[in-house]
């Protein structure tokens, strides 16, 4: 017995620990620095600016440049956003999702009435977008895995001091009652049972598994929405707003018509009318979408040589991922005693 008492207090140690190291696991904190000061541009002032996206929401962005000053840029729908093009090239048009936190991009445009300023062109290196997409689709499960975290901090509180009380209870059941050395093990055992069980759902807090997916299809060179690709895309975003800790996974597609480059930038473009249509319509928050991706003819479920297989490849498909460790119940423990019945 006295092994045993030795061993649970080992384990309230440890899980305490684990509480209190939880916040510098689970997040840090994301304060701007004494020295980063907000910019406000006068309305009408012509303004090119040079710097690092740091905050990206729906319609807006900030840059934050060298010498430690925001500012907030508003995109329209006149906005220009191209890759810098090199020797006689003009660069690539890219939508306005492609700007993401982390990307080193130039912005040219006047000043708004709120202060802003409102975008005319924005220009950056396709060097720079792709190690913004790396950066941006390791970081996106970190944020939601800390956002979750946080939300389940005081659940994981609550069952530690559960179980510090079990431990008490145990260890003066067994002083005070002879031969009861089976009751106190089996409530040990239950007690060490919940400890392993929000363990392993604190681990899962950073996999997902899918809930939902759809596909949309389009017509042969189109990016443009279709009636019954909207519909889907309705019904597909009302569950993705009634889940807990999920994400939105888009990836765009074509059929073997045409160049593989043409067809690379065809498939971005219709999952970048995807999103907009998500994020427009129904207020899907712009964190919980996954860096979009066209993929081109590359990933074929269906035969290119037949019409209705080129049909099929022409697509864009739409997943709802949710974090595994928030979806699992929490774990539940006995006291000793209990028979299940009250008293």
């Amino acid at each position: 017995m006295i092994t045993s008492f030795r061993m649970f207090r080992s384990l309230a140690l440890a899980f305490g620990l684990a509480l209190v190291l939880s916040p510098l696991a689970l997040g840090q904190d994301n304060n701007k620095s004494a020295a980063t000061r907000a910019r406000t541009v006068a309305s009408g002032e012509k303004m090119k600016i040079k710097g690092v996206v740091v905050k990206r929401d729906a319609d807006t962005f900030t840059v934050r440049d060298l010498t430690g000053n925001d500012t907030i840029v508003r995109l329209t729908d006149r906005t220009s956003v191209k890759s810098s093009g090199g020797f006689l090239r003009s660069g690539t048009n890219y939508g306005s999702t492609n700007i993401l936190r982390g990307l080193n991009l130039e912005v040219e445009g006047r000043g708004g009435s709120n202060g802003e300023l409102v975008a005319d062109r924005v220009r950056f290196s396709e060097t720079d977008l792709r190690t913004a997409r790396t950066v941006e689709t390791r970081a996106n499960p970190l944020e939601e895995r800390a956002t979750a975290a946080e939300g389940r901090l005081g659940e994981v509180e609550q069952n530690a001091q559960k179980l510090s009380g079990q431990l008490d209870e145990l260890a003066a059941v067994s002083n005070a009652a002879r031969g009861g050395a089976k009751a106190a093990q089996e409530t040990a055992d239950q007690a060490v049972a919940g400890v392993n069980a929000t363990n392993e759902r604190i681990s899962a807090l950073d996999d997902y598994t899918p809930m939902e997916n759809t596909a949309v299809n389009f017509r042969t060179g189109s990016a443009v929405l279709l009636p019954d690709a909207k519909a889907k895309l309705d019904e597909i975003a009302t569950k993705a707003l009634n889940a807990k800790a999920y994400v939105v996974e888009v990836t765009g597609h074509a059929d073997a018509t045409g160049n593989a480059n043409f067809n690379r930038q065809l498939s971005q473009r219709r999952a970048d009318a995807v999103i907009r249509y998500l994020v427009e319509q129904h207020k899907i928050p712009l964190r919980r979408i996954i860096t979009p991706y066209g993929f081109g003819a590359t990933e074929p479920i269906a035969d290119n040589k037949t019409r209705e297989g080129r049909l099929q490849n022409r697509r864009v498909e739409v997943k709802i991922l949710v974090n595994k460790g928030l979806t699992q119940p929490a774990p539940t423990m006995s006291k000793p005693g209990s028979s299940g019945s009250g008293k």
